[in-house]
């Protein structure tokens, strides 16, 4: 039986910094797994283009292939973009038969991640300082969900005087806003750590919020930290694991 291709789709972003995140975090993974075929592509602005991918899959005759949403959430794009690309794909004669891996995120990993982050910063669990969780934010409720149960993890892990999910778009606070009420509430220090894959449109909106509203460190987004490198490879794993299982 061969060993499924990884087929890695990102969101994609106009701000190239993304592209190159995205890119030295799968150098990260294939240092760890050297033998395995691995593939980055898109769903929007950058190319290859999730279509193309496939097509060219297909015509190597590539038989198996694992999809994983590089993403830290499961939202609109890996429930619906993502399928509606796969099963056009497949009525257009598809060949490869794919495997479908789960998001990024959430998972115990992406914790370390940000605690590393943080730490790189210059911030580090106090009762004096409290801490913010940035996410873009979604439309799906499920999404956001997610990051207020990530923030209270963080908490549990502390000891941080709080920790406060906060949203770039489509849902509130913005972190702008939750750094300004931390504050209110007396935190001597906030400390802001963007739940963002990679540098871009987002994580400069709440680097620009979070200082303006006066958080103390703001943490770069999570880019190629070893952490998601495992996470990826776990969700490749895990995958594959459930395609042996099924045959």
């Amino acid at each position: 039986m061969s060993t499924p291709t990884l087929l890695a789709v990102a969101h994609g972003s106009k701000d190239p910094r993304s592209a190159r995140a995205v890119a030295a975090l799968f150098d990260r993974v294939r240092s760890l797994r050297p033998g395995l075929d691995m593939r980055v592509c898109y769903l929007d602005h950058v190319s290859p283009s999730t279509e193309d991918a496939l097509a060219a899959l297909d015509a190597e005759g590539a038989e198996e292939a694992v999809v994983l949403p590089t993403l830290l959430t499961a939202a609109f794009h890996s429930k619906v973009d993502l399928p509606q690309v796969l099963a056009g794909a497949r009525e257009r004669g598809l060949g490869v038969r794919v495997h479908y891996a789960d998001t990024l995120g959430p998972h115990p990993l992406l914790l370390e991640a940000v605690e590393q982050r943080l730490s790189e910063a210059g911030a580090s669990p106090s009762p004096g300082t409290a801490l913010v969780l940035a996410s873009a934010g979604s439309s799906d409720p499920e999404a956001n969900a997610t990051i207020t149960a990530i923030a209270r993890e963080l908490a549990w892990r502390g000891p941080w005087r709080e920790v406060v999910p906060a949203f770039a778009s489509a849902a509130s606070p913005t972190p702008g806003e939750a750094v300004a009420e931390l504050r209110a509430r007396g935190a001597e220090r906030v400390a802001v750590s963007g739940y963002l894959l990679a540098p871009g449109f987002f994580s400069d909106r709440v680097r620009r919020q979070a200082t303006e509203a006066g958080a103390s460190v703001v943490a770069d987004a999570l880019g190629d930290m070893p952490e998601l490198a495992r996470v990826v490879l776990d969700r490749y794993d895990a995958a594959v694991a459930v395609r042996h299982a099924g045959v």
